[in-house]
Protein backbone atom coordinates (compact mmCIF):
# COMPACT_ATOMS: atom_id res chain seq x y z
CA UNK A 1 0.00 0.00 0.00
CA UNK A 2 1.18 3.50 -0.82
CA UNK A 3 2.39 5.55 2.18
CA UNK A 4 0.72 8.69 0.83
CA UNK A 5 -2.91 9.17 1.85
CA UNK A 6 -3.83 10.29 -1.67
CA UNK A 7 -2.44 8.69 -4.82
CA UNK A 8 -2.46 11.09 -7.77
CA UNK A 9 -2.73 9.64 -11.25
CA UNK A 10 -2.51 11.84 -14.33
CA UNK A 11 -4.18 10.55 -17.48
CA UNK A 12 -2.77 12.44 -20.43
CA UNK A 13 -3.99 10.20 -23.22
CA UNK A 14 -7.33 9.88 -24.95
CA UNK A 15 -9.91 7.80 -23.10
CA UNK A 16 -11.42 5.90 -26.01
CA UNK A 17 -12.05 2.32 -27.00
CA UNK A 18 -8.50 2.14 -28.38
CA UNK A 19 -6.90 2.77 -24.98
CA UNK A 20 -9.60 1.16 -22.79
CA UNK A 21 -7.96 -2.19 -22.07
CA UNK A 22 -4.60 -0.75 -21.06
CA UNK A 23 -6.22 2.05 -19.08
CA UNK A 24 -8.52 -0.39 -17.27
CA UNK A 25 -5.51 -2.30 -15.97
CA UNK A 26 -3.71 0.93 -15.04
CA UNK A 27 -6.71 2.42 -13.23
CA UNK A 28 -7.61 -0.73 -11.29
CA UNK A 29 -3.97 -1.19 -10.24
CA UNK A 30 -3.80 2.41 -9.03
CA UNK A 31 -7.01 1.95 -7.06
CA UNK A 32 -5.70 -1.27 -5.50
CA UNK A 33 -2.56 0.57 -4.35
CA UNK A 34 -4.35 3.35 -2.46
CA UNK A 35 -7.22 4.23 -0.21
CA UNK A 36 -7.84 7.51 -2.03
CA UNK A 37 -7.18 7.81 -5.74
CA UNK A 38 -7.32 11.20 -7.41
CA UNK A 39 -7.50 11.19 -11.20
CA UNK A 40 -6.26 14.26 -13.02
CA UNK A 41 -8.01 14.27 -16.39
CA UNK A 42 -6.78 17.63 -17.70
CA UNK A 43 -4.79 15.94 -20.47
CA UNK A 44 -7.66 13.90 -21.92
CA UNK A 45 -8.24 15.35 -25.40
CA UNK A 46 -10.86 12.82 -26.53
CA UNK A 47 -13.28 10.67 -24.57
CA UNK A 48 -15.92 8.26 -25.80
CA UNK A 49 -18.35 5.94 -24.04
CA UNK A 50 -15.60 3.36 -23.47
CA UNK A 51 -13.71 5.97 -21.44
CA UNK A 52 -16.89 6.85 -19.58
CA UNK A 53 -17.45 3.17 -18.81
CA UNK A 54 -13.95 3.02 -17.32
CA UNK A 55 -14.74 5.91 -14.99
CA UNK A 56 -18.03 4.29 -13.97
CA UNK A 57 -16.26 0.96 -13.36
CA UNK A 58 -13.59 2.65 -11.27
CA UNK A 59 -16.17 4.56 -9.23
CA UNK A 60 -18.13 1.35 -8.58
CA UNK A 61 -15.00 -0.56 -7.59
CA UNK A 62 -13.94 2.21 -5.22
CA UNK A 63 -17.35 2.17 -3.53
CA UNK A 64 -17.34 -1.62 -3.21
CA UNK A 65 -13.86 -1.57 -1.69
CA UNK A 66 -14.61 1.32 0.67
CA UNK A 67 -12.11 3.56 -1.07
CA UNK A 68 -12.36 7.14 -2.29
CA UNK A 69 -12.10 8.13 -5.95
CA UNK A 70 -12.00 11.78 -6.93
CA UNK A 71 -11.64 13.29 -10.36
CA UNK A 72 -9.96 16.65 -10.77
CA UNK A 73 -9.13 19.03 -13.59
CA UNK A 74 -11.74 17.69 -15.99
CA UNK A 75 -10.71 18.42 -19.58
CA UNK A 76 -13.29 19.91 -21.95
CA UNK A 77 -13.73 16.46 -23.54
CA UNK A 78 -14.45 14.87 -20.16
CA UNK A 79 -16.82 17.68 -19.16
CA UNK A 80 -18.68 17.30 -22.46
CA UNK A 81 -19.23 13.54 -22.08
CA UNK A 82 -20.25 13.77 -18.41
CA UNK A 83 -22.63 16.63 -19.17
CA UNK A 84 -24.06 15.01 -22.31
CA UNK A 85 -24.78 11.79 -20.38
CA UNK A 86 -26.09 13.77 -17.38
CA UNK A 87 -23.57 12.08 -15.06
CA UNK A 88 -21.80 15.06 -13.50
CA UNK A 89 -23.62 14.61 -10.17
CA UNK A 90 -23.13 10.82 -10.19
CA UNK A 91 -19.40 11.25 -9.67
CA UNK A 92 -19.82 13.93 -7.01
CA UNK A 93 -16.64 15.83 -7.87
CA UNK A 94 -16.49 19.61 -8.19
CA UNK A 95 -16.59 20.45 -11.87
CA UNK A 96 -14.75 23.70 -12.44
CA UNK A 97 -15.38 25.28 -15.80
CA UNK A 98 -12.67 27.75 -16.82
CA UNK A 99 -13.71 31.20 -18.00
CA UNK A 100 -12.33 30.55 -21.48
CA UNK A 101 -14.34 27.30 -21.97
Amino acid sequence: MDDSPVKHLVIDDDMTIYQALAQKEQLLAALAASEHLELDLAGVATMDTAGLQLLILLKREALQQGKLLTISRHSPAVRHVLDFCNLVAAFGDPLIIPANA
